[in-house]
């Protein structure tokens, strides 16, 4: 792994490269997260046999916070941009939650600079009661705790993780904490920049856009309850089997674990297995 700077869009990003060779896949994270949400897939092998580069989105990780510009047009213009400045013509896109909604959007609006798309546990069609889902990982973003270790507890103690733990995520929820000058630590990511994000995703029609990708397009889904006890996965399987059908050349794979565990532990290895597996077929 490396980490790496570039300027794109006006801002500096930064992503994390892993591999080498083509073709060159781009991955991009959740609303809240960071490049290192994919650590537990690089462990399990996705890059072997090829380039992967996992980006901080603008506003989260090591990347710039811009007090504004965190509409779906924003981040996609920081996208191509770091792809002219890698002199990159078309690659590989893929993003889990957040990251697959911007897959979809470049995939349309960009579809010159995408040759396939690998979207994980993003639904074309998003229900009712996803904000209720993904409260605990938004509530964070306001907390001052007094050590990391606090803020480790606090992690552990989400409903997302019910007695499960793998040590790969720890370097995840690290890149997400910045220490204050009195030693206290909180998320990196500002919540403005979040619920400006939110209000991005609203402004597009998701249903109507996924019916223009013309590329080749997998749909990893999570099968396991995600959220409060009793909640459904982020995308239940029908709504699942209702995004592939809008997407034209396009398949889905369900893998155990929920929105955040299938990416670590046991079930990455086959997460990595279906993305390798499209990669080469497509």
């Amino acid at each position: 792994m490396t980490d790496r700077y570039i300027d794109a869009n006006g801002i500096r990003l930064h992503y994390l490269e892993h591999g080498s060779g083509e073709p060159t896949l781009i991955l991009t994270h959740g609303l809240t997260a960071n490049a290192h949400s994919f650590d537990g897939l690089i462990e399990a092998g996705l890059a072997t046999g090829m380039r992967v580069l996992s980006v901080d989105l603008r506003g989260r990780g090591e990347s710039d916070k811009p007090e504004s510009g965190y509409t779906m047009a924003d981040h996609a213009a920081d996208l191509i941009g770091l792809l002219d400045a890698l002199e990159l013509d078309s690659v590989i896109l893929g993003g889990h939650s957040f990251g697959g909604l911007l897959t979809y959007y470049l995939a349309a609006n960009h579809s010159n600079r995408v040759e396939s798309c690998v979207v994980i546990d993003a639904p074309a069609e998003v229900h009712e009661g996803i904000l209720d889902q993904i409260k605990p990982s938004l509530d964070r973003l306001e907390v001052v705790l007094p050590s990391w270790g606090d803020y480790l507890a606090l992690i552990k103690s989400m409903p997302y993780y019910d007695g499960w733990w793998d040590p790969t995520i720890e370097a995840f929820y690290r890149a997400d904490v910045r220490e204050n000058p009195d030693g206290t630590v909180q998320a990196k990511s500002h919540p403005d920049h979040i619920r400006q994000a939110v209000e991005g995703t609203l402004t597009v029609d998701w249903p109507a856009l996924v019916t223009t990708i013309e590329q080749p397009t997998l749909f990893v889904r999570a099968t396991d309850s995600f959220g409060p006890s009793g909640a459904p996965p982020i995308v239940p399987e029908e709504q699942g089997e209702a995004t592939i059908q809008r997407i034209p050349n396009s398949r889905m794979e369900s893998i155990p674990g929920n929105h955040i565990t299938f990416l670590f532990g046991s079930s990455a290895s086959l997460v990595v297995t279906a993305i390798s597996d499209f990669v080469e077929g497509a």
